[in-house]
């Protein structure tokens, strides 16, 4: 019986060791779009970002290696997330897809983020460490421990990181705690084609009345005599107010037809006072846009794929 149990536990021991050997591996990278920050999500769906589906993103770790688009470069990366309605078992459900940005470039592309809420107010523009994030080094799994005080010098991977503490989120006020979801990484780069610069011609109106009236108008499309008369004619204006209204709208116009002609004078300073060097790194920086890998496990996003990354990048040279 001793011997039957010793032969019996050998080869319990042999059926572990062959299972073993078909654990999954461990890839270098494989944690590296969940270490990025997804800018702009709300806190309650991050925790489901990492939850709901097995997102894979094998297309960024290849990207770093020999032949890859990232393979030899210095790079800075974020994250973001992108609700789309997609088939999931069959069925059309609103996914919040996890999207990683690399911005190829010897430095970082900013180290600031801008804010914009949707109530009619001016976008704020703020270095990233008020909101307490930062770029900081990645190091892959395989060099983790004891070198890496030694390998913080030769990083070529960074990361956008957000040091908020989750547990802490409830202490916060309301109107800081809400800016978190109105953050958009910012870049601005003055050698863009002139009409790639986003200067709307759209002004967002709240006039004061009881209660407020809030509206848009566009100065190149909209007619300002029809649309006055449309708010009087709609009992959203009165008469007795119309001049007002009308007075109102005249002074929010020329104050967005000032700033747009501010801020191409700030654009043609920025480029005569620029260096050489500097213009070339800004030609020379890339932006990379990766999606998940479609897998078994996960929704397939290759329909919803874009090349826009936000309003301050514009779009992404590559979408992978």
């Amino acid at each position: 019986m001793a011997t039957k149990s010793k032969a019996g536990s050998k080869r319990k021991k042999q059926k572990k060791k062959e299972e073993a050997e078909y654990f999954e591996v461990t890839r270098n990278k494989e944690d590296l779009w969940k270490t990025v920050f997804p800018v702009g999500t709300e806190w309650d769906q991050i925790e489901k970002l990492y939850g709901s589906f097995r997102w894979n993103f094998s297309n960024l770790e290849t990207a770093f290696e020999e032949g890859g688009v990232l393979n030899s470069k210095r790079v800075y990366i974020f994250g973001c997330t992108e609700p789309q309605l997609l088939s999931v078992n069959s069925e059309g459900k609103l996914v919040c897809i996890p999207v990683i940005v690399a911005v190829a470039n010897d430095s970082p592309p900013s180290d600031e983020i801008g804010i914009n809420s949707v109530q009619p107010e001016a976008e704020e523009i703020i270095l990233m460490k008020r909101m307490k994030m930062d770029w900081v080094p990645y190091i892959p799994l395989e060099q983790r421990g004891n070198q890496i005080e030694r390998l913080k010098k030769s990083h070529d991977i960074f990361i956008w990181r957000c040091t908020q503490r989750r547990d802490s989120l409830g202490t916060l006020k309301e109107d800081y705690l809400k800016k978190f979801e109105y953050c958009l990484p910012y870049f601005y780069n003055p050698f863009k084609e002139e009409e790639e610069i986003d200067q709307s011609t759209v002004v967002d109106i709240m006039f004061p009345a009881e209660p407020p009236v809030v509206c848009d108008f566009d100065w190149i499309f909209d007619d300002i005599n029809e649309f006055v008369d449309e708010k009087v004619a709609d009992e959203v204006v009165t008469e007795d107010q119309r001049d007002a209204f009308r007075k109102f709208f005249d002074d929010k116009v020329k104050e967005a037809k000032e700033a747009n002609k501010e801020a191409k004078k700030a654009r043609k300073k920025a480029i005569e006072e620029t260096s050489e060097e500097t213009k070339r790194a800004f030609e020379n920086m890339r932006f990379y846009k990766f999606y998940p890998v479609t897998t078994p496990d996960t929704p397939d996003v290759s329909q919803v794929k874009s090349r826009f990354i936000n309003r301050y990048y514009g779009k992404a040279h590559e979408v992978l």
